[in-house]
């Protein structure tokens, strides 16, 4: 999600990369609720992070405390952000409970990506 947003935001003012430190596919719920918000994401991929370690990166930026504590070392002068939101894929509950959740993180995720993109150098 976070990688829909920056590419909304920023346009092509940046590359955006998106990688994990697990590969697990995209979620059809987030793909869905952020169809909501008009926001493609459905032709983004599962990518493990040491597919870009050669990438000299301006920004890394992490959005779980799991990422954070185990991404491994990037080098290079990259100013590194970190901003735990929730995983909504781990929610429990009615399907629509489960889905308020993805909304919440979704409406968290854009805040912090618009925050970004406005102090973006």
């Amino acid at each position: 999600m976070v990688h829909g947003y920056l590419e909304h935001f920023l346009k092509n003012k940046a590359n955006i990369y998106s990688a994990g430190i697990e590969t697990h596919g995209l979620n059809p719920r987030a793909v869905s609720i952020m169809k909501e918000d008009g926001i493609d994401i459905s032709h983004h991929t599962s990518n493990h992070v040491n597919e870009y370690l050669g990438i000299p990166f301006d920004y890394i930026i992490t959005v779980c405390d799991h990422a954070y504590e185990h991404c491994p070392y990037i080098p290079g002068n990259a100013l590194r952000i970190h901003h735990s939101f929730p995983d909504p894929a781990k929610a429990t509950g009615s399907e629509e409970q489960i889905m308020e959740a993805f909304r919440s993180v979704r409406n968290d995720i854009r805040k912090f990506c618009d925050e970004f993109s406005k102090n973006f150098n």
